[in-house]
């Protein structure tokens, strides 16, 4: 058994939340929110920035840290433990081009109840609904946007 750690974000632009939809050699992988590998020396949010923009081509800035997920799945050889840590972040437009060499064949933003039924993961149900709470609650209070909460 191994564990491995993985970075994510829950980006949002004008409410609507953004999605990569994967398909590997014609098979059907689903919805899913960019997350990607730590590597060596990288810190969290880094690590969160740079999969954002190497999967979905979108330059996103971190609001804050959304929580941690945990799956566990298994290859020929292994099990492993995987930890994903999730933080909120915005765009600044709809821009976005799914990164080809990771099997992505299209992406988007869509409103939070289109999102929530396409993702394919309940995990990823969860932390989206997590993130948009918080994205609402910050919204309410007029600081979604605003330089000052960052």
């Amino acid at each position: 058994m191994s564990e491995a750690t993985s970075c994510g974000g829950v980006v949002i632009f004008r409410g609507k939340i953004l999605l990569l939809y994967k398909n590997y050699k014609y098979k059907y992988e689903g919805w899913v929110l960019p997350k990607g590998t730590v590597e060596e020396g990288e810190e969290f949010k880094e690590t969160a920035l740079r999969e954002v923009k190497e999967e979905s081509g979108v330059a996103a800035r971190i609001i804050k840290y959304i929580g941690k997920s945990q799956y566990t799945f298994t290859t020929p050889t292994d099990t492993v433990i995987k930890d994903v840590h999730w933080y909120l972040m915005m765009s600044d437009n709809y821009y976005s081009k799914p990164q080809r060499e990771e099997y992505f064949v299209d992406s988007g933003y869509y409103k939070y109840h289109e999102a929530y039924h396409l993702l394919k993961f309940s995990n990823e149900k969860q932390i989206l609904e997590k993130a948009y709470n918080e994205y609402l609650e910050l919204k309410k209070n007029n600081l979604w946007g605003s330089h000052k909460y960052f």
